[in-house]
């Protein structure tokens, strides 16, 4: 990639690290609704909303190849259900009081991703970036320990994303192709268990107010576009920037939770913290010194 995708690429994923950082406020909204009917109208919506957009930019053509081709209906069926996955998790742990914990989750997101991208796809590290990388590590040990139990929401979150990167980078497809046919694949499931909501009178459509209703419906294009922008910055950056920017999403969740929120904030959660912001600029300054070395040459 040229240094101008790659930038793109950057300010791409930094958007959508900070609209996912902002979800919370959208989700307590709905906490009324049960997570899995939320779900299954983050995947029904956002469908619509990428037809739509593919309608209106003649995409078709794309997603049509994408269709009749096995490997691409293997790899995303597998990405939209860890992708669905972590959805869940994520949307339960908000409305259930476990804003920090998601925090943590997404925090762990980028050590995944920097040992995948390490492990799998073979990426060198340089000395001030595996520094760098220590005290994020040594930062979310001491989170792990300041819980005191088994953080199952955090370590979903954090495997299931970090996989979903690893194959979203792989993957051929654009950005906007590659979450159409995500949906389409599980839209069946979804589209069937909300019916079923909604005859078994457990279903929201119908039974709550407008608000809620414009929300359900919003959730799909709220959904998609940070998705868009994640997709396009993935295959444009390295896994390992990538991950490093994922911390802009779970520091803004971890600011809504401790004060807009609330939730419990311990001397341990201070100190992680402060290790995960040194890592982050040894990591940027060692970035920045690198390509300032590159320009010169």
């Amino acid at each position: 990639m040229s240094r101008r995708d790659a930038g793109r690429g950057a300010l791409a994923a930094a958007g959508c690290y900070l609209a996912w950082g902002l979800f919370p406020l959208y989700w307590k909204q709905l906490a009324d609704v049960e997570a899995t009917e939320l779900i299954a109208h983050r995947h029904v919506w956002s469908l619509a909303f990428v037809l739509i957009l593919m309608a209106a930019g003649a995409g078709f053509t794309e997603f049509g190849a994408a269709l009749r081709s096995r490997p691409a209906l293997r790899w995303h069926a597998l990405s939209g259900v860890l992708l669905t996955l972590n959805w869940l998790v994520y949307v339960w742990g908000v409305n259930h009081g476990q804003v920090l914990e998601t925090s943590l989750g997404y925090f762990l997101v980028p050590l995944v991703n920097v040992a995948l991208g390490r492990l799998v796809l073979h990426e060198r590290l340089r000395p001030v970036q595996w520094v760098a990388i220590g005290c994020a590590v040594a930062g979310v040990t001491l989170l792990l320990l300041g819980v005191g139990r088994i953080p199952w929401i955090a370590l979903t979150l954090a495997a299931t994303f970090g996989a979903y990167g690893l194959l979203r980078k792989q993957s051929p497809l654009g950005p906007l192709t590659g979450l159409g046919l995500e949906t389409l694949l599980l839209f069946p499931l979804a589209l069937a268990f909300l019916l079923w909501q909604h005859h078994t009178g457990a279903g929201a459509l119908g039974r709550v107010g407008a608000g809620p209703h414009v929300l359900l419906v919003g959730a799909g294009v709220v959904t998609a576009i940070p998705l868009l922008l994640f997709a396009y910055g993935a295959r444009r950056i390295r896994l390992s920037t990538l991950g490093l920017l994922q911390y802009l999403a779970p520091t803004v969740q971890f600011i809504l939770g401790v004060w807009v929120y609330h939730e419990p904030f311990s001397h341990e959660h201070a100190a992680a913290f402060a290790f995960i912001w040194c890592g982050l600029a040894l990591y940027t300054a060692d970035n920045l010194w690198a390509q300032r070395r590159l320009s010169r040459a």
